[in-house]
């Protein structure tokens, strides 16, 4: 099924108009074993509203430490893009819940863009998230994404300058990526008065929803950044989920209710 960067907005409007944000969950690819991950991405395709499903790579720029090692686990096993499209498509017959990639832009650049664009609509990829790609950089990456319907999400932070603000958020596709803190993944973020400034910014710049990532581990987070932020990313708390053998369909309905 042919999937797009508008499946992604709705998505996130559909459970944010229910009074409470979107859950986007990330998982990495083939972590923790390539046997188990398919399973585990199934679960996950049963509980979160989207999916991010991150592309391991040696040289992460914006992951904290437990990503890292999801990445490195990942890696020593021969996890690749062409393996990881491949489970995508198995588990698209799950449900209808839009996935995206993230991945850092080497692999992606080494995979072939026009052939990536391709590959990854045919699997049901809705969009991607590149951390190292800068928008004015982005001239040889959007084309094919844009043929192929695929979305690519802009990523803001706290100290990104107004003009910048407004021009990410309108050019970014399937939501605004609000980062919450001028770090690195799995630090706890505080909704505060400082983030919640932050993130009303970021909504009045953007048409498109706004997802609040980096730091968020909790219910409690999730419910005080209801109204705040259109939906929110749990990538490293999801990550010990699975490193730890928890049920992680259960984990992620915790942070839901």
């Amino acid at each position: 099924m042919m999937r797009s960067g508008a499946d992604i907005s709705a998505a996130i409007c559909a459970r944010a108009a229910q009074g409470a944000p979107a859950l986007i969950a990330y998982l990495t690819a083939g972590f923790p074993t390539r046997e188990t991950f398919q399973s585990a991405l199934a679960q996950v395709l049963d509980v979160a509203d989207v999916v991010e499903v991150g592309v391991p790579f040696s040289d992460p720029m914006a992951d904290g430490l437990t990503i890292q090692h999801s990445s490195r686990v990942a890696l020593e096993q021969g996890t690749t893009l062409g393996w990881t499209l491949d489970v995508i498509q198995s588990c698209r017959q799950v449900g209808a819940v839009p996935l995206l990639l993230m991945s850092y832009l080497n692999p992606l650049l080494s995979y072939g863009m026009d052939r990536l664009a391709v590959d990854a609509a045919e699997a049901g990829v809705s969009g991607l998230i590149v951390p190292d790609l800068p928008f004015e950089e982005c001239i040889e990456v959007r084309p094919p994404l844009d043929a192929a319907g695929l979305g690519l999400v802009q990523m803001v932070t706290p100290v990104t300058p107004p003009a910048r603000l407004a021009l990410l958020a309108d050019e970014s596709r399937g939501f605004v990526y609000a980062v919450t803190q001028t770090g690195i993944t799995g630090q706890a973020v505080a909704a505060d008065g400082e983030l919640i400034g932050y993130l009303r910014r970021v909504r009045e710049a953007a048409a498109l929803p706004v997802c609040a990532g980096f730091g968020i581990r909790s219910a409690d987070q999730v419910r005080a950044l209801a109204g705040h932020a259109d939906g929110c990313i749990v990538g490293s708390a999801l990550i010990e989920a699975l490193k730890d053998g928890r049920d992680v369909a259960g984990f992620l309905q915790g942070l839901k209710s």
